[in-house]
């Protein structure tokens, strides 16, 4: 069986994560989330203990290294070989992770990481460009979408989860202007691919979401 390349894009807070890491495990392919390299970016710039301004973001990912390991079920993210995977999850790096990714010099690094990793096939791929940007020749395209409302009330859950005091009303407005900004910005914006398929998970179960994708991966 071909080794397929499988580029998962949507908006913020869709699922992509969850749902590509469990369709990676059934299929046996490494699960690559671009979105926590640009979490990785934003982690080490509010680690400098300055205002986070486009020239800090800049002049950190300069030398940055980024990497993932997939092991036991679970993507590990290092940033210098320091272990990030749950530093980069908290609301401060939620916050500026748009920011940090509208950024030319912070894409054109980590793109080049990502092509790295998809030319050598097996893997599902997840972000805001990969099927238009960073992998345009997929094997398989799919842009997986949901409510507002829906897309709230799961990070509301999973914020909870964690023990953040949080509110869903606020939640939606975040959510909302993440959505513009991701879809607005010049470099990469967010879009579905024109031969990719759209997917709207608002009233599907995760399990069924993952069925989804395996078979159009079969």
């Amino acid at each position: 069986m071909k080794k397929l390349a499988v580029a998962i894009d949507g908006p913020a807070g869709a699922g992509k994560s969850t749902v590509a890491q469990l369709a990676a495990q059934r299929l046996g392919y490494t699960y690559i989330d671009t979105g926590a390299m640009y979490r990785a970016v934003a982690w080490k710039a509010l680690q400098q203990g300055k205002p986070v301004t486009d020239e800090l973001i800049e002049e950190v990912v300069k030398d940055i290294n980024v990497e993932l390991e997939y092991k036991e079920g679970k993507t590990f993210v290092y940033v210098d070989e320091r272990d990030v995977t749950g530093e980069i999850r908290t609301p401060e790096v939620t916050g500026i992770v748009s920011q940090v990714a509208a950024l030319g010099q912070v894409r054109e690094k980590l793109v080049d990481l990502q092509r790295q990793m998809g030319e050598k096939g097996a893997v599902i791929m997840d972000g805001r460009d990969i099927a238009t940007n960073v992998l345009p020749k997929a094997d398989v395209k799919i842009f997986l979408t949901a409510s507002i409302e829906e897309r709230a009330a799961r990070r509301y859950k999973e914020m909870k989860s964690k023990g953040y005091d949080v509110d869903i009303d606020q939640l939606k407005k975040e959510i909302a202007a993440r959505d513009k900004a991701d879809s607005e910005r010049e470099i990469s914006p967010l879009v579905q691919a024109d031969d990719a398929e759209l997917l709207d998970t608002s009233d599907m179960s995760i399990d069924e979401v993952v069925e989804e994708i395996l078979k159009r991966c079969r």
